[in-house]
């Protein structure tokens, strides 16, 4: 999906980062900006242990011994268990290996219902951390009350035999290094391409044969391993933006296992790339001038005039970065592609992050590029040492590589560029070209985009708010409107996904749907 380009300037694809999937992100941004931590659990018993047996389920032959492990669960980081679950590397043939998923869960209470699995987006964002980190961000006290909260990572992903591509020093130079010739010319789109196809080539030797198989299919079939092996006759589930694809994903594969499925911060998944991009380019300006908007009524503002005003200065501030880059204290230099990164990332989280953005923007108009990089790093999950935190930016590429088809031609290219300038006339101009990227992966042959219906599935609820920047709400509508059994409820707000983020009405549907299976007669329409 799309999100802040992955590339200062040889990177230049912005399809997809954690944008279709960045809760986790978004936690990141709460957490460290506006000093909010997680829950303390008290410590257990060091070295207990408990076992979960696997529910009875009619399977292959081939697949036998992995729907009939037992899970060990061990004490682990304050009062969580933690487990690790063997699936076939390729589903399609099970007998050629194997690859580990890791598991981590806070138990309830009392008697569970069951486990609730939670997804927060990416792809390559850590479920496993995501849990740990922040359970009470992720799933408020009612769940907790009634499910063993389950965070886990998809395969290739932090601890489940992850995709593994560069050093950091390399990354660094993937991620943050500036191309040389004219954005948009000849010689441009030949570095990126050589960028790319190195990259691709890193991974492919890095990882080895499971990168192959690292793609949203795959993702969902472990997820119905992990249910069964866990006991759960049916799939409780709660994804966040990317991770409603993979929940509709399951659901249109297992439709009679799909137990009580929430789908918060949706995706279309008939959705092109391109539209993809289109569409987010929109979001993301429509969330900027919702910014200026409330910017320009505070006397802390860096900008004045008019909201078209303002805009117009952040689009010459990319331009002029674009051409002269502007060097950070440690060296590297702020492009275009960096800069947008650091204006995006605020915007999934209005509340803490709208203040830090106009200081950013300020920092950055006079002259300094430390505030921008402080943002771009946290959204890469650079650490302040140069070392990466995680693999999602290894994990996002082989997803979106996979899970899309892509077209590289330059005249196509450059046609799809200028519909993203027309469409959002301050950042659409750095949103092109993002093919490139995939186009040059080891594994080409992504899937083809269609409408995801789930035939047989129970009700489904499917979170939109309605100025979310990286999953517009009419993806909501869509996807709702595509799975047999949608129900769309709709968060009337700013900022990204809806579950857990302030409003009891939200909060109070999803609640009474998992725990109960109460569905609303019509959308609530939450503000």
């Amino acid at each position: 999906m799309t999100d802040p380009q992955r590339r200062g300037g040889l990177r230049q694809a912005h399809t997809g980062r954690k944008v279709t999937g960045i809760v986790a992100l978004t936690v990141a941004l709460v957490m460290t900006m506006s000093g909010c931590v997680t829950a303390f659990f008290p410590d257990t018993k060091p070295g207990a242990v408990s076992t979960s047996t696997p529910s009875a389920e009619d399977v292959a032959e081939n697949l036998r011994e992995f729907y009939g492990q037992n899970v060990v669960w061990s004490n682990c980081e304050r009062s969580f268990e933690c487990a690790t679950v063997a699936a076939p590397m390729d589903w399609e043939n099970p007998e050629d290996g194997e690859i580990e998923l890791a598991l981590i869960r806070q138990q309830a209470p009392g008697d569970a219902i069951g486990s609730l699995f939670v997804n927060p987006g990416g792809p390559g964002a850590s479920g496993y951390d995501f849990v740990r980190d922040s359970v009470d961000y992720a799933t408020d006290s009612r769940l907790q009350e009634r499910f063993d909260i389950v965070g886990f990572d998809p395969r290739g992903v932090g601890r489940s035999t992850p995709v593994t591509c560069l050093d950091a020093e390399e990354m660094d130079e993937y991620l943050y290094g500036l191309a040389t010739s004219e954005r948009g010319s000849e010689a441009w789109i030949d570095e990126l391409e050589a960028s790319a196809k190195e990259y691709g080539d890193a991974c492919a030797a890095n990882t080895g044969e499971s990168l192959e198989f690292t793609d949203t299919v795959s993702a969902a079939r472990d997820l119905d391993l992990m249910r069964a092996v866990l006991g759960d006759d049916k799939l409780y589930y709660l994804g966040y933006s990317y991770g409603t694809f993979l929940g509709a994903t399951y659901a249109e594969l297992y439709p009679k296992k799909a137990g009580r499925l929430v789908l918060d911060g949706a995706i279309d998944p008939s959705t092109s790339n391109f539209e993809v991009n289109l569409t987010q380019a929109k979001g993301f300006e429509s969330a900027l001038r919702a910014y200026l908007e409330d910017c320009l009524g505070s006397s802390e503002c860096p900008f004045s005039g008019t909201v078209d005003d303002a805009m117009a200065t952040i689009g010459a501030l990319l331009t002029s970065v674009d051409a002269s880059p502007i060097k950070n204290t440690d060296g590297r230099m702020l492009g275009a592609n960096s800069l947008l990164t650091a204006i995006i990332y605020p915007l999934y989280s209005p509340e803490s992050g709208w203040p830090l953005l106009s200081e950013m923007f300020a920092d950055v108009m006079s002259g300094s590029a430390e505030y921008a990089f402080s943002f771009a790093d946290a959204y890469n999950g650079r650490n302040e040492d140069g070392t990466y935190s995680d693999n999602s930016t290894e994990a996002f590429s082989a997803y979106n590589c996979r899970d899309y088809t892509y077209n590289d031609d330059p005249a196509k290219m450059a046609e799809e560029a200028a519909a993203l300038a027309e469409a959002a006339p301050t950042i659409g101009p750095f949103f092109g070209y993002g093919d490139i990227g995939c186009a040059n992966w080891p594994y080409p042959d992504g899937a083809e985009r269609k409408k995801i219906t789930a035939e047989g599935a129970p009700p489904i609820l499917v979170v939109g708010t309605t100025n979310d920047p990286a999953t517009p709400y009419v993806w909501a509508e869509a996807l709702a409107d595509q799975l047999e059994s949608g129900v769309l409820v709709t968060y009337e707000g700013e900022g990204h996904t809806g579950y857990n983020k302030g409003s009891e009405c939200v909060n109070s549907v999803v609640d009474d749907y998992l725990i109960s299976g109460e569905v609303p007669t019509e959308d609530p329409k939450c503000s």
